[in-house]
């Protein structure tokens, strides 16, 4: 029983280090900032009270998002995130206050409303690999996919993001007649 504790304790503090890395790829599959507040803090929960069975030199960081990935399918499975209004997007404004200037501002805003729009595996794949700076490898692990589905699905979100871009640039160079 007391080394249960220990291991809880040490869980605990280290936690807290990747507490922010958590919190964004449970965004990453909630999409509002509520819902990911809930799952961050339900990953946090399961790793302290599973603290025992992580692997000594393993890392921290791919399984307790594997906990957050898993907790958020079995939600989904029972709809309970649903019901509570989890699937949907975030807007632009919430964003607002998040960069320095205006003009990122917008950028950021624009480049995030588009990722959000993403289906939920693209999105925590890109997520994980170019936000966290996961290798494909790790992404593959933690998301327990082949590392040829990781490059799918970053091929697929890139060129989603890039065919939103061509669109509006044509469609704002249509309305200036300068095409």
């Amino acid at each position: 029983m007391k080394r249960e504790k220990t291991y809880q304790q040490n869980m605990g503090t280290a936690l807290q280090e990747h507490m922010p890395a958590i919190w964004r790829f449970a965004f990453s599959l909630a999409g509002t900032p509520d819902v990911a507040d809930d799952l961050a803090q339900a990953t946090c929960l399961r790793a302290i009270e599973k603290s025992h069975q992580f692997q000594e030199g393993g890392a921290l960081i791919g399984w307790c998002l594997t906990i957050c990935r898993s907790i958020w399918l079995n939600e989904l499975r029972s709809k309970a995130v649903r019901n509570a209004g989890g699937l949907e997007s975030i807007e632009a404004k919430d964003l607002a206050d998040l960069s320095p200037s205006v003009e990122t501002n917008i950028f950021a805003s624009e480049v995030f409303t588009r990722i959000m729009e993403l289906p939920e595996a693209q999105r925590s794949t890109v997520e994980m690999v170019y936000v966290q700076g996961f290798s494909y490898k790790e992404a593959a692990e933690t998301l327990q996919v082949p590392i040829g589905t990781i490059m799918s699905r970053l091929a697929t979100a890139r060129k989603a993001l890039a065919d939103l871009n061509n669109e509006e640039f044509i469609s704002s160079k249509v309305v200036k007649n300068e095409i």
